[in-house]
Formats: C-alpha cells, structure tokens, sequence
C-alpha cells in the first residue's frame, strides 16, 4: 500500500537552539489509523503541527527532513498550496474545543467559513450542507444548533463541532490532537466510535496524538512512541501491547493508576455527613425579578466519609459532582444539611463559616490556572497561613511552607519562583501542598489529575495515598477517569442529572455495579477489561 503521509528524518528546532524533534519518521497509509503517544513535551504536538505547517515560521527550523503528502514535500510548498491543502486535504482536531472555537461567532459561521473557502458554499447550500455535518457528527436537533455560541454548548457538543467543521470537505488525512483529553468516559468512547464510523465512511486516514494507552489500544492499527523529541519504538498495537521492546514504552505501560486506597486503621469514625443536598440555580425571571424557572444541578443527595476515607465522585458533565464540592465550600448557595465533624455548616454564613475553611481545602482541575502567576510558591501556600493563623510570625510561617514542600516531593529551595517554572505535575503538587500546608481534615480533590500524562497520575496518585496513610485525611475525589477513581476510593458516588444513581463500596460497585448506567460508566473507561470487571470478586476489593 502506497503511504499517504510520510515524515522521513524529521528534526525541528527553535531560534536555532537545540533539536525538539530528533531525526523522526513516521508513515501513515490510506484509511489507517496512526497513534503518536509520549509524554507531555515528548514532541507529539511540534510533530503534527509541523506536518500543516502552523508552528511560527519565525521562530521555527527544520535542519533536517521532508514531510510528503501525496507526493510534495510540504516543507517547500508555497504558502498559497499550503492554504489549499489546510482543510481540504489535510484537516486537524486541537486539544481544546473551547479556545480553538471563535466565542463571537455562531457555530454555522464557523462550520461554513471552510466551506466558503475550500468549495465556494454560501447561502441556503452552506447552510444544508453544515446541518448535514451537525447530523454527522450526532448533534441533536442540528437545525436549532446552528445559531449556538461554542459557551452554549456541553464540552462533548463542542468537541463534535471541532470535527464537523475538520470533516466538512471530507479530508484524505485527519489529524487529532488529543481530541478526547477533557471528555468524560462515556462522551470519549462515543467521539472515538464517531470517527471510527466516519473513517470507513469517508476512507480518511488519522493521525491520534494522546497520552491515554487505552484509547490507543483500542482505536489505533499502528503505535508510534515518542521520548523527548524522538521516535524510540513502533509498532502494530498489538504487538507493542503484547511485547514493547523499549524501556520508556514498557514504563509507559505500567504507569496505568493501579493499586488500592489505604486500608483504614481504628473504629471508624463519621467526618463528613451530607443529608439531603440540593442545589439549583435560576434560569428565567418575571418582569419583576423573581424567579419562575429554576435549574435543579443536585438533587437529595446524600452520603456520609469516614475519617482517612476517599469517595469518589463520578458521572457525566453536567452530573452535578463539582457543584457538590462547592456546596461543601460554601462556594455555592445550597439546601440540606451538612455536617462536618458533627457540627452543622449549612445555617453558617460565610464569616461565621470561615473558621471551618481550615478544616476543607480543594485542589482545583486546572493547577496553572489556580495558581495566581503574579505570587511567588511560597506566597501561594503562605497565603492561607496568614489569614487563619494571622498572630504567628512569618518565620513560622515560611517554616510550614517549607514542610509543605517536603511532604509533597518538592525542593523546598524553589519556593521562591514561580508557577510558569514548574511542569503540570509539580503545579499540582504544589496546589496539594497549598491545601495541605493548613493541616485540613478533609480535601476536596477536583478532577486533579485530569490534565496529566498517566506517569505523573501515578506519583500524584500514590502521594495522596502516602499523605492519607500518614495524617488520616478524608478526600472527595472528583473525576470522569474512573481508573483514578478505582486505585483510590473506599466507596463511590454515581452521579446522573444531578441525582444519586448509585453509592456504596467502590469496590462492590467496580465488580458488580447493580444499575444499566453505572455499567455503561465502567465499559466506556474499562472496554479492553470488561472480563475483569464482570467477574465476581468475592473480597469486595478492586480488581486491578
């Protein structure tokens, strides 16, 4: 089979310093499908983006190499051709679909721009041709959709959007930049199948570029596997699953989140007691102001945690499991009763609430975003010292930051710098050493290793279970990656619209899950384990 894209001893670099990407090469044939893995900074992302020629001309170097495509070495061609080959021939699905997508303008105006450009559509042709793609991609009642801003739309509509508008001149080559990163399971499993079906549809090859192992192991012909800039091994799926030759890919392979939360030592003893919880929100108000239409985001839930337990929180977008955590903060105004310790939050305002602050920490999803870029380290742990234990001097202070540092498995030297020195897993350190660093009881734990290669959720993982063994911490752990969830949790909350669909031992729950959605949950995240998870066990413990 003749190659459709072939990258022969590709290396790039910027503003002539050393190499990003080393001597790679890379083919990709007609209607296959390629998955380039590796961690974060390994070069993936420079490598394809070269491929469409959108790195920063310049800045960019190509000291070595050729990319062709049917032919041409798209390294030489003149920006004219390369404008023609962008969408039409070669099209690309980023990362994000919120800061890809153009928040001021409508999604027909964004499907239909490439259609103006590449095919000349315009008019009542465009607009027919755009709610086809909508239809395509499984965007309900696509019609209405057409005059939805990207903010209107749920994370999985938007990522559906991103491949329209990459399918609309039905492209010979697509390109997936972490296309399912930010997804739930089940709306992951659903895009994935989608461009399976529209791949055989359309006889298009892709190009997936992802961290995630068991996305590759099930959607991907060929496995290409990338270490700081250069190519170390490749191979058929199912030969690199099977036997990996290099150390980094069997490194990869076994950083999947394994094990088990820390067996409880003691009687145990209720922390947290959560009766009836809801939260809603307004959606529309009479001419008057008030109220007439709410939105019900958590509905009578209820749930008690141990002290020195974990439960995990899970479901789809919109589920409701972040507005629980913010509920618990007092971040969000909510009905029913919470309970910590014995002592009733829920009629507490927020300054009589604020000495319990200490008590509840949260690390939030996003590390870098929850890190104030203008604050040094070690005035971001500080900062929560200075406000609950104001009479002590900041030698004490500066002394507990240090600690904090340790305790985390940070140099305790670079608190001085600042978030933007740091990689995503040290940022995430350091917001657990933030929460850590005021000795709470209970941490609410945020989807925090969602935006993490699978080897730094390995150390975060067995950090929070180090941490938990040696002070007893409670956590509520929030997530869509149920891998986490299960190396991690005693018991497990199902969440669906906002209402309990299930809750009790994790570990019961992952072998025999009693209800339809909790089972479509566990499939979605466990499909190359479905024999592990319907086995019985008869323990009660996790399989792994």
């Amino acid at each position: 089979m003749s190659e459709l894209l072939t990258i022969s001893n590709l290396s790039i670099r910027f503003g002539g310093g050393n190499n990003v990407v080393n001597d790679v090469s890379l083919s990709v044939s007609p209607s296959e499908t390629v998955a380039l893995v590796g961690e974060s900074g390994s070069g993936k992302s420079i490598t394809a983006l070269s491929i469409l020629q959108l790195l920063d001309s310049r800045h960019v170097d190509y000291p070595s190499g050729e990319i062709r495509f049917g032919g041409e070495n798209l390294l030489k061609v003149s920006e004219r051709r390369l404008r023609q080959i962008r969408g039409q021939k070669i099209s690309m699905i980023f990362q994000e679909p919120m800061t890809s997508l153009n928040p001021l303008h409508t999604i027909e105006k964004q499907i239909t721009e490439t259609l103006e450009l590449h095919r000349g559509m315009r008019g009542p042709q465009a607009r027919a041709r755009c709610i086809e793609l909508l239809d395509l991609v499984g965007i309900p009642s696509p019609k209405d959709r057409l005059s939805s801003y990207p903010h209107q739309l749920s994370g999985g509509q938007k990522q559906r959007v991103m491949i329209a508008m990459a399918l609309a001149n039905e492209p010979e080559l697509l390109i997936a930049d972490e296309p399912t990163t930010a997804l739930d399971v089940t709306v992951q499993k659903q895009v994935l199948e989608l461009l399976g079906q529209l791949q055989k549809k359309l006889g298009m090859a892709i190009l997936l570029i992802t961290h995630d192992l068991s996305i590759v192991r099930r959607y991907a012909d060929r496995v290409a596997v990338m270490e700081k800039g250069s190519l170390v091994e490749e191979a058929d799926t199912e030969t690199l699953f099977a036997s990996p030759a290099h150390p980094y890919t069997q490194r990869l392979l076994n950083a999947e989140p394994h094990g088990q939360p820390p067996t409880g030592t003691g009687v145990p003893e209720t922390l947290l007691s959560v009766d009836r919880l809801n939260v809603r929100f307004p959606t529309a108000k009479n001419w008057l102001g008030r109220t007439r239409a709410w939105f019900h985001a958590v509905q009578e839930v209820s749930f008690q945690l141990n002290r020195g337990e974990t439960l995990g929180i899970v479901g789809e977008s919109g589920s409701g499991k972040t507005t629980i955590g913010h509920a618990l903060l007092k971040l969000t105004t909510c009905d029913g009763s919470v309970a910590l310790g014995g002592q009733e939050l829920t009629p507490l305002n927020q300054r009589q609430f604020r000495p319990y602050r200490r008590n509840i920490q949260i690390v939030f999803q996003d590390p870098f975003g929850s890190l104030s870029p203008r604050m040094s380290i070690s005035e971001i742990i500080r900062e929560g010292l200075e406000i609950h234990e104001p009479d002590q001097p900041i030698e004490a202070h500066e002394q507990k930051v240090m600690q904090a540092l340790q305790e985390v498995g940070l140099d305790p030297a670079a608190r001085h710098r600042y978030p933007h020195e740091f990689s995503g897993g040290q940022r995430q350190r350091i917001a657990i050493a933030r929460a850590l660093v005021l000795q709470p009881e209970l941490i609410v734990l945020d989807e925090p290793t969602s935006a993490l290669d699978r080897t730094v959720q390995r150390q975060v993982i067995e950090l929070l279970r180090d941490l938990q063994s040696r002070y007893r911490l409670s956590y509520l752990f929030i997530s869509h990656d149920l891998a986490v969830v299960r190396a991690l949790s005693h018991k497990l909350l199902v969440l669906r619209h906002g209402k309990v669909i299930e809750y009790g031992d994790a570990g019961a729950i992952f072998t025999q899950p009693q209800t339809d959605y909790t089972r479509e949950l566990l499939n979605a995240a466990f499909f190359y384990q479905t024999a592990d998870l319907q086995a019985p066990n008869p323990s009660g413990t996790t399989t792994n």
